[in-house]
This record gives structure tokens, C-alpha cells and sequence, in this order.
């Protein structure tokens, strides 16, 4: 208290002094306060996981139909192409998404969610609506899979990230809210297609899908920020290489890239291999929403029961449980009936190890400033197996007389591999107590 009078004492002197002096000294410039991050909970924070979660719908969401052109294009459009080439469009558009994640992080970091998403959606709408009017393979190739492709990258890193900024306690629960928004795309848009070829033709199917991203973007843009200080600063080679010279990144990229094999051959030859089992190309095509509708439970529950039980614990057990069906479900089940309960199983698994892979890549960040360009580096990794797994998957079913028993096999292997690499993540990250602490799993 004398400390404070006397503070105020002086104050009152410098003022006299002031007054009846000629000079006057200059005024104390105020230190201006950083402003305070937004609670969870707030309106803001919300309107942001809305836009988050139609970012995820029109982009991701896009792309789980995959299966549907891939053999939509097999029977149609591209018949006399194998199925490995054809492959090539579908994780072609899969790959850019992924791989140009690092410009999108890079533009998140600098100008927020709305420039790149803006961007983004242009881009998309346009390679769509250059798809629809395509009839050869590379322009299928230049308009869905290259252009389309860098549309939904800029679109889906900044709306996977922007929401988790707004939330820390319930950072996985929202993650898993957002990238939800994906499944429900992807049972939107195949249900559209699979309605839509047959009456109105495969030009106007693509051009309707492209109008209802084009409305669902503007929503995004509107509503999606982020609660994050930005900084404008050059594009750093160096700075992007950091991630892969820190072992615990180092272990979470090949993590990733062992997921991606893992999920992405079954998303993509779903419904070919179905047909070669006998299923109808109607029911096979049904198997996309299917298996995306049980893909939203996937990316909803686990995350409520990883902000509980543990990130990390609830990864590996929903990662075993994927590998675990590919192998004892897949290879055994003939029938119509033990498809369909697949691909519901499948989504279930490999959307909660989508929906989980983000919140890993946030904890071990060091600071909120790194989030853009880290996760987009993780991502390229992922983009990079997205690439090479369909043409190679497709490569072994051709040796195997049509058979995607061996593609089905590959896959599940990769996906125990990735298990091996989070198990030790696990281990340096958080300890090897089968408890997890979430105060040393890192997240800012």
C-alpha cells in the first residue's frame, strides 16, 4: 500500500511540474495488451467448428466418393484403361489434397482460414465443373485430380485446425466434430451421384455436385476463423524442415504414412472389389454411404472417449480394431450381409483414425504459431501414401487374377506397422504406464 502512494505521489508531482514548466516531457507511449484468447464455448469458437465441419464436408467429404468414380470410370468413361491407371486420378486428387497441405498451412499461419479457403473453394468448383464436360483420361486427370485436388488442399488443412484453436479440454471431441463433417459429405455426395447418373447424365451429376460445394463454401468462409495470433512472415525452406528433423515427428510421419496405406485401398476399391464378389453395381455403390455413415460415429464417439481415456490410447485400440477386421472380415466374408457389415466396421475404424490423427499433430507442436505449417507437413506425408497406395494395391490384385483378397492383406499389414510406430510415439511422448497422463501429452 505505501509503495502504491507513493506511485501515485510522484504522479501527482510529475502533473505540477508539468503544468507550470514550458518543456514538456514526452508522453509514455501505452503498452497495448494482447488480447484474450476466446473460451471455449463461446459463439465464435462455435461458428468456427460449423465452418470447420462444411469446410470438411465440401472437401474431404468430396473425396470419399473416390470408390464411386473409380468405378464409375472402370465401366464407363475410361473402360478400356486397367484399374491401376484409372486408379491413378482418384489418388492423384487424394495426394494433391494432402501433399499441398504445407502452402495452405503456410497461408493459415500468415492470413488465417479465409484466404486459402477462399482460394480454395474456386479452384475446386472450377476443376469440377471442367470434369463434367471431360472425356478423355488426362483431362480427367488436369481437371478433377490436379485442379480439384489443390482446391480441396487449401479448403480441408485450415478448416481441420481452425476449430481445435478455439478448444483445449475438449480439443478432441471438436476435431472429431469437424472432420465428422467429412462423413456426412461422404454419404451425401455418393447418394447424389448414384441418383443423379442415371436420370441426368454424368456432366450435370459432376455440375450439381459443384454448385452445392459452390453454396456450402460461401457458409464456410463466413463463419470459419481462427483464435490464434498471426504473424506475416516468408516462406521458410528451413522452418518447414524442422518437423522432420525432431524424432518424435519423425516417428508420427511414418505413423502416418503406414495409416494412410492402410485406409486408403479399402476406401478406394470398396466397391470394385465388392462387384468382383458378385454384388450388384447398384448395391457396391450403396456401400460408399454406408460405410461413410458409420464413419460419423467413428469420428464423434472415439473423440469424446480420447479427451477421457487418452489420445493416444484410443488411436491405437481403434487402429487395431481396423487392421484387425480388414484381415479376420474382409477375407472371409463372401456373402452380401458380411460386406455391408465391412464396410460399416471399416468406416467406424478408419474414421476415428482420421479424425484422431490432427489432435496428435497438435499436442507435440511446440506453439500455436506452428500449428498451420506442421500439420500440413504431416499431412504431405499422409498425401504421399494416399499417392502410391491405389496404383499399388491395384498392381497386386492384377497379379492376383482379379482378386483383392492380397490388396485387402496389404493393407492390414500397413496398418499393423502404423500401430508398432504410435506405440513408440507413445512410449517417448507420454511414458509406457497403461494410464495415459494428458498434462505430458503436450497441446497448446
Amino acid at each position: 500500500m505505501a509503495s502504491i502512494e507513493k506511485q501515485d505521489h510522484d504522479v501527482e508531482q510529475d502533473a505540477r511540474i508539468s503544468d507550470d514548466s514550458t518543456p514538456s516531457t514526452p508522453p509514455v507511449k501505452e503498452v497495448e495488451k494482447p488480447q484474450a484468447p476466446a473460451k471455449e464455448g463461446t459463439p465464435k469458437a462455435y461458428l468456427a467448428l460449423l465452418g470447420g465441419f462444411f469446410g470438411l464436408f465440401i472437401s474431404f467429404g468430396w473425396l470419399n466418393c473416390i470408390a464411386i468414380f473409380q468405378a464409375e470410370y472402370e465401366v464407363n468413361q475410361l473402360r478400356t484403361y486397367s484399374s491401376s491407371e484409372i486408379s491413378w486420378i482418384t489418388s492423384t486428387e487424394f495426394f494433391l489434397m494432402l501433399f499441398f497441405s504445407p502452402v495452405s498451412g503456410y497461408l493459415f499461419d500468415n492470413y488465417g482460414p479465409r484466404v486459402p479457403i477462399f482460394i480454395g473453394g474456386l479452384l475446386q468448383v472450377f476443376g469440377l465443373m471442367m470434369a463434367s464436360l471431360s472425356s478423355k483420361y488426362y483431362q480427367f486427370l488436369l481437371s478433377q485430380s490436379i485442379v480439384s485436388g489443390i482446391g480441396t488442399s487449401l479448403i480441408f488443412n485450415p478448416s481441420v485446425t481452425s476449430p481445435m484453436t478455439y478448444f483445449r479440454k475438449g480439443r478432441a471431441l471438436a476435431g472429431g466434430l469437424t472432420v465428422a463433417g467429412s462423413s456426412v459429405g461422404g454419404v451425401v455426395f455418393p447418394l447424389m451421384v448414384n441418383h443423379l447418373l442415371p436420370k441426368i447424365g454424368f456432366g450435370w451429376t459432376m455440375r450439381t455436385c459443384a454448385f452445392l460445394i459452390l453454396g456450402l463454401w460461401a457458409i464456410t468462409v463466413c463463419c470459419i476463423s481462427a483464435n490464434m495470433p498471426r504473424k506475416n512472415r516468408n516462406f521458410d525452406f528451413q522452418r518447414f524442415l524442422q518437423p522432420f528433423k525432431e524424432l518424435n515427428f519423425l516417428i508420427l510421419f511414418v505413423f502416418a504414412f503406414f495409416l494412410y496405406w492402410a485406409i486408403v485401398v479399402p476406401l478406394n476399391y470398396l466397391s470394385v472389389s465388392a462387384i468382383t464378389r458378385g454384388m450388384s453395381i447398384s448395391m457396391a455403390l450403396n456401400l460408399i454411404p454406408i460405410m461413410n455413415a458409420a464413419s460419423f460415429l467413428g469420428r464423434t464417439i472415439p473423440n469424446v472417449l480420447a479427451d477421457k481415456y487418452g489420445r493416444y490410447n484410443v488411436t491405437m485400440a481403434v487402429l487395431l480394431f481396423t487392421a484387425i477386421i480388414e484381415l479376420a472380415l474382409w477375407l472371409p466374408g463372401k456373402s452380401n450381409a458380411a460386406i455391408i457389415v465391412f464396410a460399416a466396421f471399416f468406416g467406424f475404424g478408419s474414421g476415428a483414425c482420421i479424425g484422431l490423427a490432427p489432435v496428435l499433430v497438435m499436442n507435440l507442436s511446440p506453439s500455436p504459431q506452428e500449428y498451420g505449417f506442421r500439420m500440413g507437413a504431416a499431412l504431405a506425408v499422409a498425401g504421399v501414401a494416399s499417392l502410391t497406395a491405389p496404383p499399388i494395391a491395384g498392381a497386386i490384385a492384377a497379379k492376383s487374377h482379379g482378386s483383392y483378397d492380397n490388396a485387402f492383406i496389404f493393407a492390414a499389414v500397413s496398418g499393423f506397422i502404423s500401430l508398432v510406430f504410435l506405440i513408440v510415439l507413445r512410449g517417448k511422448v507420454i511414458g509406457w504406464k497403461l494410464k495415459e497422463n494428458t498434462s505430458k501429452a503436450g497441446g497448446h
